[in-house]
């Protein structure tokens, strides 16, 4: 649609505008215009990924440790089976900001510091994973 086509709507204050205002001019514009589908019934449904179980993704240990860490309590979370590298990081993200404390990635494994099995436990209970308490 180049310029000369489009229909300009002159705001000068002329009858149009006097008669039904602004946007009464406006609907007479979109007369010509296709009318917007109207939403499915289906999308009124919930989707099917909240009614279903989340897919098992294997056993992970959730380990508390002290020893070699400067007298610092570090919770570790390992033995992810076949994970991608930037998922784990996409892990590792969502858990410092849900448990709110730093961490980081050493290999395949994850660590945030200071005790916080529990939260870690449930946010990847939630995704599927069985996350096993391991160490004291």
């Amino acid at each position: 649609m180049n310029s000369r086509d489009k229909q300009k709507l002159s705001t000068a204050g002329g009858t149009a505008l006097q008669q039904d205002g602004l946007f009464g001019a406006l609907d007479a514009l979109k007369q010509g215009l296709p009318e917007a589908p109207k939403p499915s019934s289906q999308s009124s449904k919930t989707p099917p990924s909240a009614t279903m179980a989340p897919k098992k993704r294997g056993r992970v240990e959730l380990r508390r440790l002290k020893a070699g860490k400067g007298g610092k309590t570090v919770t570790e979370i390992g033995n992810f089976a076949a994970i991608s590298p930037q998922e784990l990081t996409e892990f590792t993200f969502q858990l410092k900001k849900l448990c709110g404390v730093g961490g980081t990635i050493r290999g395949k494994t994850i660590e945030l510091q200071g005790d916080q099995r529990d939260r870690a436990a449930a946010w990847l209970q939630e995704r599927g994973f069985q996350p096993i308490m391991a160490g004291g």
